[in-house]
């Protein structure tokens, strides 16, 4: 038995919520690192808030990861390695913010969770902290597989069925030429629209009734535009500054943000947490703008048709996208870098503009979106450069995939065997509560039938 306190709930209790005021108790010793009933339960409802089931078999799968933890952070304290403090305070910002906004504010947390919002913030800095180290360590180990060699990457590849080599999706390189439609103009009647209600809701009309009718923000509109209590991160800058600059049933002056033009009132403040409404307006253009745009992307692709002017010469004189103009129209994915795009990483309109072209053809003008903010209308036509078929990964063509393939199975087997290892030569302790858990490890099955 662990601890000094006699331990007689079973399973059963343990499957409901951690009843408030019960003296919380150690279940395991790992070394010198112990894990406590609280630090279960304060995951499983963390899980719980974030939608996911909690019953006994969730908390069998709990414990084991908290004791695959202990052994990496143990040997991270033996090693001395040291906090990753910018991870930690980001994570915690993280977790503090996404409790907020989940739950309302922080009298809300600290009634969810049963504890101040000081407590919490200690238990979860503390939690991240120990994360880090487990993390280092867990690279540590990852990053001494010895460096991988081509004969290393053929003597895998002959090694495996063909089935269990990576699938290497479909991959497209796509050219575009993009015009916009007459952005000034579009701005201009949004705004004047936008202070007409502003003037509507000082004379008298209710903030709310007007949402309802005029917002663009479905997820708020319903709601009369209010937000709910959530820190000033989760919104874009010029939003969040207005708002904090004003006093509660003030309206603010027109914001433009990346989403389109609002106004705002604030409805509380508390810290760095607003909640406020807003009325959101997007500029809308026209039909001309379309038919315009479309006219002369049309002509575009009669002269490529007939090989007047190059692809990449009409992109540097007509696009208007000024990431891609200076390369000849060629578009890049802005996370990676890569002139490769797979399906999911392209926009749907731009996949179902491109999806039945081969090689050298050149979509139909049509609408889509740009990357500035949540995206702004534009038109383009795309052509498709290169197709790169499905395919299983070979060392020829896919030698970077495969042998990121073998570093990680040589990393989670490298993991995989520290954590063996460790449970044989670590003082372990789990109390008979848990002995009807079947864990995915075989060491920590092991373990418990002797401790039975």
């Amino acid at each position: 038995m662990v601890g000094g306190v006699m331990f007689l709930w079973t399973i059963g209790a343990l499957a409901q919520d951690y009843p408030a005021g019960v003296i919380d108790k150690t279940v395991a010793v790992v070394g010198n690192e112990m894990i406590s009933i609280s630090q279960i339960e304060g995951e499983l409802q963390y899980m719980k808030m974030n939608g996911m089931m909690s019953d006994r078999n969730m908390r069998c799968t709990v414990l084991e990861n908290m004791l695959d933890s202990k052994l990496f952070l143990m040997q991270a304290r033996v090693d001395s390695l040291t906090v990753n403090n910018d991870m930690v305070n980001a994570s915690l910002n993280d977790r503090i913010n996404s409790m907020r906004r989940a739950l309302g504010g922080d009298e809300e947390v600290e009634k969810y969770f049963g504890k101040p919002m000081y407590k919490l913030r200690q238990e979860w800095k503390e939690a991240f902290e120990d994360q880090s180290l487990t993390q280092q360590m867990q690279q540590t180990i990852a990053s001494g597989i010895p460096e991988l060699t081509p004969y290393d990457l053929k003597q895998y590849v002959n090694s495996k069925d063909s089935a269990d080599l990576p699938i290497i999706p479909i991959k497209y390189q796509l050219s575009q030429i993009c015009i916009y439609p007459d952005r000034e103009a579009a701005a201009l009647a949004v705004k004047d629209k936008l202070l007409s209600i502003r003037e509507r809701i000082i004379g008298g009309e209710k903030f709310t009734t007007l949402a309802r009718i005029y917002s663009e923000d479905p997820g708020s509109a319903v709601k009369g535009g209010e937000l709910g209590m959530a820190p000033r991160s989760m919104f874009w800058p010029a939003f969040s500054d207005a708002a904090m600059s004003l006093k509660p049933g003030v309206i603010s002056q027109i914001v433009e943000t990346p989403d389109g033009f609002h106004i705002i009132e604030v409805i509380k403040k508390e810290g760095d947490m607003f909640n406020a409404r807003h009325i959101l307006l997007k500029p809308a253009y026209t039909s001309e703008d379309r038919d315009k745009a479309f006219h002369t992307l049309d002509s575009l692709r009669t002269e490529l048709a007939t090989q007047s002017v190059t692809f990449k010469m009409a992109a540097q004189f007509y696009s208007q996208d000024p990431t891609t103009r200076t390369n000849g129209g060629q578009m890049a994915d802005p996370n990676t870098g890569s002139s490769y795009f797979e399906i999911d990483q392209l926009k749907p309109q731009d996949y179902a503009a491109i999806k039945d072209l081969k090689e050298g053809e050149i979509s139909a003008p049509f609408e889509s979106l740009d990357n500035e903010g949540r995206g702004h209308t534009v038109y383009k036509i795309i052509k498709v450069d290169r197709i790169i078929p499905a395919h299983t990964a070979s060392l020829e063509n896919d030698y970077s995939e495969i042998l990121d393939q073998v570093r990680n199975e040589k990393a989670m087997e490298a993991i995989d065997k520290f954590i063996e290892e460790k449970i044989k030569t670590t003082y372990i302790i789990v109390d008979p509560i848990f002995k009807g858990c079947e864990f995915t490890r075989s060491g920590w099955n092991e373990l418990m039938a002797k401790n039975k």
